[in-house]
């Protein structure tokens, strides 16, 4: 609660609490205690005046005269105080030190008013008036009674200085009345003794009912203070309750989503506008009446309204979309979010719905379900047509480069020697382009899967430079690699991929570098997680790319311009699949580039550790063309392609084998039981049954096993994957050349003759 200032502002209002705290407290009293002594200083003038008066009458006027100006002087010396530190509290100074000295100069106060009142008594000694000497004390014990009587009634406020007065005030009777030079009797002393007594015991019980008679008070008063407090906090808790309550009711009133109030027999007790913009029924057709009366429509989803009458009947909040009708029979999707709400003291249960129209979102969901469809029917088309078009060229480049590696083999004059290495090298750079068209769409597709395993990279490293120094070599140019001297041996992770990336990074850099050299390093750096992020730099002298085409040379089928694609060929896809594929391994790719002073890609790429004896080398066959270790073995052909059956035939011409060939996988599955192959050479793609039908039908059978290896033009992992789950044992893709097919059949006739020999 506030209260309204004199300008015109609100201020805080103190809590009743608060209030008896600031009263009650020992700087609260003490500052009572000053206000007080400040306002009835001048009455206590009045009265010592009023008693020095009456000493004047009575007694003599040089001791009515002394005793106002003693106890006039200690009063004003008090007062003083009084006023100085009532200034001081108003300036928020502490009472703690002002309450201490206020014991001092009550205690002075006190002594002034004891000498004033036994003025006659020393006076008359120095005046030498002694009937003032043997005057009764009884006057000045009245006066001192009065004054400590009127200082118990401040003993709450100021425990220290009462006391200090008190002190005073009770003592200076037995001076008064013990120190004069009358001989009393002992009845007299007894009795003089005996009063005393009695008004101190008086004095003592009257200031035990004045502090428990405040006690009391300040208990009844800190009742009342929590009780208002108490009061205070219900009504602003009510007040808050009710402003709550208005601007939840204009928020329900005026809110764009449709709100409505269910009672529990499923009956609408109120809807704001919002219902009426929403579904065409106003307020009164549909008060009383159960919405889906209404609103339902008649393709309404029956397990959604179960869901309803459930969610109400176990009372928990729930939130679902249904299907309603517009008045004017439009169809509407409604997502509707229904709260359960008991009244006061477990009373009736009522249900909140709110309700937002999603027609649109719904209709936009559902187009976009439809692209996604679309898009996935379009991306599935896409891989359908490159898994054909790469069998289709395949298979006759397989005959291409065969033939031109047979033609080789034969006597050539120069001339025709120049012609078979041209169609060898025009195929073999179409079988690279089609290669890095089919890794773009395994990529595109997320068909590209990288598979770790433990390698040596410096083994990688040594190899894949080998093959591209000759490259290098041949136009001259200078093929450095550095290597970090703690550059790490075992690691783990997928050395095909790092060894595809770096063949396209270091294949470009030599590709466009006419003279001087290009330089290859490699930096280990340690990661938090334990392993090793390689940090590759491919630096070359060649051509450069403008600023202005870095951010586009990773895009597919991009270079610098169409004259540099013309200068030095290529297809532009390198780079775009070696990113993808650094992104795939968790790793980046950057260049900076200047033109003609060369280019620099960085390869950043993560790699776990891996211990030497986890990794196994498998022994690479020296290409020697030996050919005595197929001797006598038994190799079926199945093979629908004429050319290609001839194309093995001639392979296999001058070797030691028995070579029989079947047109289709039906004709190969009846030439295993009479030929009884070793190893069988199986295309996938035929006619009447395929390689992979007849593969599962010969690992079928309980008679020996041959080798089965996959000779197809389907060149994705998921066909591998598919020809080795049918029980195929390798997979080699077309086009094949004539060392490959000798090192396969080699190596499984080894395996053959070591599982016949036990």
């Amino acid at each position: 609660m506030t209260t309204q200032g004199k300008s015109g502002e609100e201020e805080p209002r103190i809590s009743s609490l608060a209030q008896h705290h600031d009263r009650y407290s020992q700087h609260g009293l003490f500052r009572r205690y000053v206000r007080g002594q400040v306002r009835i200083f001048w009455p206590r003038l009045a009265f010592i005046a009023l008693v020095s008066l009456m000493m004047v009458v009575f007694a003599s006027v040089v001791a009515g005269l002394i005793a106002f100006l003693v106890a006039g002087t200690v009063e004003v010396i008090d007062g003083t105080f009084m006023r100085y530190a009532q200034r001081k509290l108003k300036a928020g100074a502490p009472s703690r030190g002002l309450r201490r000295i206020s014991a001092v100069t009550g205690f002075l106060q006190s002594c002034g008013m004891f000498v004033s009142t036994a003025s006659p008594y020393w006076v008359g000694s120095l005046i030498g008036e002694t009937n003032l000497a043997e005057l009764d004390p009884l006057f000045a014990i009245s006066v001192l009674a009065g004054a400590a009587i009127n200082a118990g009634l401040v003993m709450p406020y100021n425990r220290l200085a009462t006391v200090a007065r008190l002190s005073v005030y009770m003592l200076a009777p037995y001076v008064l009345m013990f120190s004069g030079d009358n001989v009393l009797s002992q009845m007299e002393f007894q009795l003089r003794l005996g009063g005393l007594l009695i008004l101190d015991g008086t004095l003592f019980w009257y200031l035990h009912f004045i502090n428990r008679s405040f006690s009391r008070t300040r208990s009844m008063l800190l009742t009342q203070a929590l009780q208002q407090q108490e009061l205070e906090g219900a009504y602003q808790r009510l007040l808050e309750q009710q402003v709550e309550a208005k601007r939840l009711a204009l928020v329900a009133r005026h809110a764009n989503d449709s709100v409505l109030l269910i009672d529990e027999n499923n009956k609408v007790k109120w809807v704001n506008e919002a219902f009426t913009r929403l579904t065409g029924y106003g307020f009164d057709e549909i008060l009383g009446r159960e919405p889906g009366d209404l609103l339902n429509h008649p393709d309404t989803n029956l397990d959604a309204l179960d869901q309803i009458l459930e969610g109400r009947r176990s009372a928990q909040p729930f939130r679902m979309e249904i299907l309603n009708r517009h008045k004017d029979g439009r169809d509407i999707w409604l997502e509707t979010n229904q709260v359960p709400i008991r009244g006061d003291q477990g009373g009736e249960m009522s249900y909140i719905a709110i309700e937002r129209d999603i027609t649109a979102a719904k209709q936009n969901a559902q187009q976009l379900e439809e692209a996604r469809q679309a898009a996935e029917e379009g991306g599935r088309a896409k891989s359908d047509f490159l898994a054909t078009m790469s069998h289709e060229i395949r298979t006759p480049m397989n005959g291409v480069i065969g033939m031109a590696q047979l033609l080789e083999e034969t006597d050539l004059d120069t001339d025709q020697k120049l012609y078979a290495d041209t169609i060898l090298s025009s195929a073999k750079t179409l079988l690279a382009l089609i290669n890095d068209i089919l890794d773009l769409s395994k990529l595109d597709a997320g068909q590209i899967s990288i598979n770790p395993c433990d390698f040596d990279l410096h083994q990688c490293i040594d190899e894949t430079i080998r093959l591209l120094r000759t490259q290098a070599e041949a136009k001259g140019l200078t093929l450095d690699v550095e290597r970090d001297a703690d550059l790490p041996r075992h690691l783990n992770g997928d050395d095909h991929r790092l060894r595809q990336i770096l063949n396209n990074l270091v294949g470009n850099a030599i590709k466009f570098t006419e003279q001087g050299r290009v330089k290859v390093t490699v930096e280990a750096e340690p990661t938090p997680g334990g392993g090793v992020l390689l940090n590759w730099s491919i630096i070359d002298t060649g051509i450069g790319i403008p600023k202005e085409m870095l951010t586009g040379i990773f895009e597919r089928f991009s270079q610098a311009d169409a004259a540099i694609s013309r200068r030095f060929g290529g297809s532009g896809l390198g780079l775009a699949i070696s990113r993808r594929l650094a992104e795939a391994m968790d790793g980046r790719i950057t260049v900076t580039s200047e033109i003609g002073a060369g280019s620099c890609f960085t390869l950043a790429l993560p790699f776990a550790l891996a211990s030497a004896a986890d990794i196994t080398v498998a022994p690479v066959p020296e290409r020697t063309g030996d050919t005595d270790g197929l001797s006598g073995l038994r190799v079926l052909v199945a093979e629908d392609n004429r050319v290609n059956r001839l194309l093995i035939q001639k392979f296999l011409k001058q070797t030691d084998l028995e070579l029989e060939f079947a047109h289709d996988g039906a004709e190969a599955v009846d030439k295993v039981k009479s030929f009884e192959p070793d190893i069988i050479l199986m295309d996938v793609s035929m006619p009447v049954m395929d390689g992979l039908e007849a593969t599962r039908i010969i690992r079928s059978w309980g008679q020996p096993q041959p080798a089965i290896i996959a000779l197809t033009a389907n060149a994705f992992d998921t066909d591998r994957e598919v020809c080795l789950a049918a029980g195929m044992n390798e997979f080699v893709t077309k086009p094949i050349f004539r060392t490959q097919l000798l090192e396969v059949l080699a190596s499984f006739a080894q395996a053959h003759r070591v599982q016949m020999t036990g």
